[in-house]
């Protein structure tokens, strides 16, 4: 019985990898939204955002895990940003050190311009949990629509975000 049981989880937790492999987020089609957060840590999440904001898609940007020893000179220089572009419309987050404190530095962010939407651009294979962290920061109030970065990602990326995202799933079940 115990082996029947166990091994009905393995082939659920391996239809569920397949499923998490082959349908991994795309980018949004979506025309506009109030705002856009970028998580760092990734390449072409950044770029992505500044599309975003430079063809008027979202009027400001939140870059959020910015680390807290970079000055806003030195971003607009790394990242090529036009210097009245990041003055005007994009924030550093530097609270953030991983998904759930992004989605709270985001929850902060939001309130504080009143946004209704969001655009959230991570890679392809972070979006499920990201979304499921900043839906849960924000509640009901507002809108997010994940854009995702397409990548190439290893197996060995794809089961730890898949065991971190069943991981956070049962953990807000359970109230954590």
């Amino acid at each position: 019985m115990i082996r029947r049981i166990v091994s009905l989880i393995v082939l659920l937790w391996l239809l569920g990898l397949a499923w998490f492999m082959v349908m991994l987020p795309s980018p949004s089609d979506v025309a506009r939204t109030d705002a856009v957060i970028v998580l760092t840590g990734a390449p072409g999440r950044f770029q992505r955002g500044l599309q975003v904001l430079e063809a008027g898609r979202a009027r400001r940007m939140l870059v959020s895990g910015v680390d807290r020893s970079v000055r806003r000179s030195e971003f607009e220089i790394a990242q090529n940003v036009p210097k009245e572009l990041s003055r005007c419309c994009i924030d550093l987050g530097k609270d953030a050190v991983d998904t759930v404190t992004n989605a709270r530095e985001a929850a902060v962010w939001v309130q504080r311009y009143n946004f209704k939407s969001v655009r959230l651009v991570t890679t392809d294979w972070h979006m499920r949990r990201a979304r499921f962290e900043f839906e849960r920061a924000f509640g009901d109030k507002v809108i997010v629509i994940g854009d995702a970065v397409k990548s190439n990602p290893g197996l060995t990326i794809l089961v730890k975000e898949y065991n971190k995202l069943i991981a956070r799933r049962v953990a807000a079940l359970f109230g954590f």
